[in-house]
C-alpha cells in the first residue's frame, strides 16, 4: 500500500461533500475516481494532496514516496519558453549534471595518493545520477512534449503567449518528466487532441509509479485504470476493473438491491394481509398472533427503493419533418488561412446517418462544419444540402442565446409548448437542477453557456444535427443521457469529438481530416483503430508512385484520392460479400439439418429409393456448404490486411 484514506469527511459551511471516505491505493496501481459533477472527486484529490484540509479522517501516504498533481485548472504563469519551463522541473538532476562536470574538471588537479579516494567517490554519484535519468532527461522532456502535442519548432515559443490550454499541458509536461512515485490527474486530457490522448495512455500504462486519476473519458480510464473508486452520495465505494467492468458491475448492483427491494414489499403486503385476516377472524388467540406478527414487521429494517439515477431525464429526439435520402453533399472543398487547412474534400451524408468527423487539433474540422453552416466561406468547392433538410447547429463559439434571460427562460421562450416539468429534466440532464434553472445566462461561465446551447438543441425539431465537441462539459451521466438520445434520433447527424468513447457509441462511420485530406472509415472507432494503419499505409504507397518531380502535387492528391475511394470500394464490396456468403452458408446448414432429420424419420428410412434421393441431396449441399467455408475463409483473412 502506497497511500491510504482513512474516514475523510469533508463539508464547505452546510453542504456536505465526502462523509468516512475510506480507500487505499496501492504500489503501480492505477485508480480512477468517478462520480457526478460536485460529487467531490476533486475536492478529494486536493485532500491528498494538502491543498485542503479534511475535516476528519487522515490521509497516509508510505515513507519516502513523492506525489506529484495536476489541477484541472492551472496558474497560468510562467516567463520562460515551453522546454525550458518543462526543464525547470528538473532542477535536481540540473544541479547533479552541474556537479558532476564540476568533479570532471576537478579531477585533473587531484593528486595521486587522493585519486582513488576522489573516483570512488565520482563512480558512486555517476551511478546514482544515471539510475535518476540524468543521461536521458534532455532527450525525455522532447519526447514529452511531442508526445503533448508540441512541435519541435514550438519548445522555443514562450509560455506566456501561450493559451490556456497549451499552459495546461506544459504544466503536464513538467509533472510527468518529475516522474513522481504518486500522480494525481484531473481531467488530464481536456485539452489533448486524439493523437496525444492515446500517447498519454500508453505512457501512464506503462508508468512505474501509481496515478490516480478523475476524468470523464471512457475510453482513456478503460485503458489505464485496474480499480475505480465511486464517490457517490458523500461515500466511497471501490470497485475492482476498468471503467467498463465498473460501470457493468454498478448496475448488476442496482438490479439486485431493486430484487431485494420488491421481495421485502411482497413479504410486507404478504404480512400484512395474514394480520388482516387473523383480525378478521375476532378471536382472542388470532387477535395475539396478528400483534405478535404486527411487532416482527415494525422491526423490520425497510428497504428504500434503489433510484436509477436521471431515469426521468433521458431525451426524446424526433425531427418534426422527414428529410430526403440525400442530406450533404460537399464536393472539392478547400480552406486556407494563414496556410493550408484542407483542399479537395469530399463528403456526401445521407438520411440516418450518423458521422463523426475527427482528425488532429488545427486540421480545420470545426472550419468545415462552419462552412456546411454558412458561417465561413470555402475557398473552393461546393456545399448542396438536400430536400427538406433543418439544420440544428451546436457551435461552442457562437451560441445564440439572450444575456438577460434566465436558463428557464431561454428555454421556455424557445419552445412555448413545453410543459416546465420537461423544461427542468432537459436542464436537468445538462447539468442545471433546483435553482440553478434561474441563474441569467450573463451569469454562466463558457461551459455552462455551452450545456446550456446543447440542452436547446436537444429541444430543436432539426432533421441534421451539426456538432462541435458536444460532450466538452458533461459529466459521464451526462454524456450517456446524450448518447442514448442520438442513438434513438432517427434524423442524420454530423459531430465533431475526440471523446472516443463517444464516438464508439453513436458513429456508424468515420471521417479522419489527415494531410488536408478526408479519409473515411465505415465503422465506429474500434473499427477506426483496426483499420487505420493498413489504409493510410495503402493511400500513402499511392502518394508516393510516382515521385513528385514526376507528376504534378494536384495530380498526385487526386490520385491518393482517388486510390483511397477504390481502396473503400474494395472494401465495402469485401464486406458485403463476406455477410452474403455468411447469409448463404447459415441457409446451406439449416437445409442439411432438414434433410437429415428427414433421413432419420422412420417412415423414410424403410424406403430405400428416398433414402437415395435424399443422401444425393445432402451430399451435395454439404459440397456447397464445404465451398462457402473456403470462400468465407479466403475473404476474412484479406479483410484482416
Amino acid at each position: 500500500m502506497i497511500l491510504a484514506c482513512q474516514n475523510i469527511s469533508k463539508a464547505f459551511g452546510t453542504d456536505t461533500v465526502i462523509a468516512n471516505a475510506s480507500f487505499h491505493i496501492e504500489e503501480h496501481e492505477k485508480t480512477a475516481i468517478v462520480g457526478i459533477n460536485g460529487a467531490g472527486k476533486s475536492t478529494l484529490l486536493k485532500i491528498i494532496v494538502g491543498e485542503l484540509p479534511p475535516d476528519s479522517g487522515e490521509v497516509i501516504i508510505a515513507k519516502g514516496k513523492s506525489i506529484g498533481y495536476l489541477a484541472q485548472y492551472q496558474p497560468k504563469e510562467g516567463t520562460g519558453t515551453i522546454y525550458e519551463e518543462v526543464l525547470n522541473a528538473c532542477e535536481d538532476l540540473i544541479k547533479q549534471e552541474e556537479k558532476l562536470a564540476s568533479m570532471e574538471a576537478e579531477m585533473q588537479h587531484v593528486v595521486p595518493e587522493e585519486l582513488e579516494h576522489f573516483m570512488e567517490r565520482y563512480h558512486r554519484f555517476r551511478q546514482s545520477f544515471e539510475s535518476l535519468g540524468g543521461l536521458t532527461f534532455r532527450s525525455e522532456i522532447g519526447g514529452v512534449l511531442k508526445g503533448l502535442g508540441f512541435t519541435p519548432e514550438e519548445f522555443d515559443k514562450p509560455v506566456a503567449d501561450l493559451s490556456g490550454g497549451q499552459k495546461t499541458r506544459v504544466a503536464l509536461g513538467k509533472l510527468l518528466v518529475t516522474k513522481p512515485d504518486i500522480i494525481l490527474l484531473d481531467e488530464p486530457t481536456n485539452h489533448l487532441d486524439m493523437e496525444s490522448i492515446a500517447w498519454l495512455e500508453g505512457y501512464l500504462m506503462n508508468y512505474k509509479g501509481a496515478v490516480i486519476l478523475v476524468a470523464h473519458d471512457r475510453y482513456f480510464l478503460d485503458r489505464i485504470v485496474t480499480k475505480v473508486v465511486e464517490i457517490a452520495g458523500h461515500k466511497a465505494m471501490t470497485f475492482v476493473g476498468n471503467y467498463t467492468a465498473y460501470a457493468k458491475k454498478k448496475e448488476e448492483q442496482r438490479e439486485a438491491l431493486l430484487r431485494q427491494y420488491y421481495n421485502q414489499q411482497r413479504e410486507i403486503r404478504h404480512q400484512e394481509e395474514v394480520i388482516a385476516k387473523l383480525r378478521s377472524f375476532n378471536r382472542e388467540k388470532s387477535i395475539k398472533r396478528a400483534e405478535s406478527r404486527e411487532k416482527a414487521l415494525e422491526k423490520i429494517e425497510r428497504l428504500e427503493r434503489p433510484t436509477e439515477e436521471r431515469a426521468d431525464m433521458r431525451i426524446a429526439l424526433e425531427p418534426a419533418m422527414t428529410s430526403g435520402n440525400d442530406v450533404l453533399s460537399v464536393e472539392k472543398l478547400a480552406k486556407a488561412y494563414e496556410k493550408n487547412l484542407f483542399s479537395g474534400v469530399d463528403m456526401e451524408l445521407r438520411r440516418g446517418e450518423h458521422v463523426a468527423l475527427i482528425g488532429s487539433n488545427g486540421t480545420g474540422k470545426t472550419t468545415i462544419l462552419k462552412i456546411i453552416n454558412g458561417i465561413v466561406e470555402a475557398d473552393e468547392g461546393t456545399v448542396k444540402l438536400g430536400t427538406n433538410v433543418q439544420i440544428g447547429y451546436y457551435d461552442q463559439e457562437h451560441q445564440n442565446l439572450d444575456s438577460a434571460k434566465t436558463l428557464f427562460e431561454e428555454l421556455s421562450d424557445a419552445y412555448p409548448n413545453l410543459d416546465n416539468t420537461r423544461i427542468r429534466n432537459v436542464l436537468a440532464a445538462f447539468l442545471f437542477t433546483e435553482d440553478d434553472v434561474f441563474k441569467r445566462i450573463a451569469d454562466l461561465s463558457g461551459g455552462e453557456r455551452g450545456r446550456v446551447s446543447l440542452a436547446k438543441l436537444m429541444l430543436s425539431n432539426a432533421n441534421f444535427l451539426i456538432l462541435d465537441e458536444p460532450t466538452n462539459h458533461l459529466d459521464i451521466l451526462s454524456k450517456e443521457i446524450l448518447e442514448d438520445a442520438l442513438n434513438s434520433y432517427t434524423g442524420t447527424v454530423l459531430y465533431v469529438s475526440h471523446d472516443r468513447y463517444f464516438i464508439n457509441r453513436t458513429a456508424h462511420r468515420i471521417l479522419e481530416l489527415k494531410q488536408e485530406q478526408m479519409i473515411e472509415y465505415l465503422g465506429n472507432y474500434d473499427y477506426y483503430l483496426e483499420k487505420k494503419d493498413t489504409l493510410e499505409a495503402a493511400i500513402l504507397a499511392d502518394r508516393s508512385t510516382p515521385t513528385a518531380e514526376e507528376k504534378p502535387a494536384d495530380t498526385q492528391g487526386k490520385q491518393g484520392w482517388e486510390e483511397m475511394k477504390r481502396l473503400q470500394a474494395a472494401q465495402r464490396k469485401r464486406e458485403n460479400e463476406l455477410k452474403k456468403i455468411e447469409d448463404q452458408i447459415s441457409a446451406e446448414e439449416e437445409k442439411i439439418g432438414e434433410l437429415q432429420k428427414q433421413m432419420a424419420d422412420p417412415a423414410i428410412a424403410a424406403n430405400a429409393a428416398e433414402q437415395i434421393r435424399l443422401h444425393e441431396e445432402l451430399t451435395g449441399h454439404e459440397e456447397t456448404l464445404s465451398e462457402l467455408y473456403e470462400r468465407w475463409e479466403v475473404l476474412s483473412l484479406e479483410e484482416q490486411g
